[in-house]
């Protein structure tokens, strides 16, 4: 069962970080312009099906959508799709990079 907290502040967080309001993201999805805010507010909850949707939207996976530890999903996945096409010693320097970061 989903936890209606989280899953209501998940996609507060994640729809403010993408810049866009809930009266935007309501249409975006095909709904009336209430949907998310009733989302947000707690009255309702998205369909395990309307999930996948609000997920694609927000630019996450269901699993990063859920991964409490991980704050920025979307910034975590962009920086490995830059990285897929890099070559070994440059994923080395941003390996190094990170690790002096953290």
């Amino acid at each position: 069962m989903m936890d209606p907290i989280f899953v209501k502040d998940r996609i507060s967080t994640l729809r403010m970080k993408k810049g866009v309001s809930e009266y935007k993201m309501s249409l975006d999805l095909g709904h009336s312009k209430g949907y998310i805010q009733s989302i947000s507010s707690g009255k309702t909850l998205p369909s395990l099906s309307e999930l996948f949707y609000i997920c694609e939207y927000l630019g996450v996976t269901p699993k990063e959508f859920f991964d409490e530890e991980l704050p920025e999903p979307q910034l975590v996945r962009q920086l490995c799709e830059l990285a897929r096409d890099l070559p070994e010693e440059d994923l080395k320097l941003l390996i190094q990079t990170a690790e002096r970061l953290a």
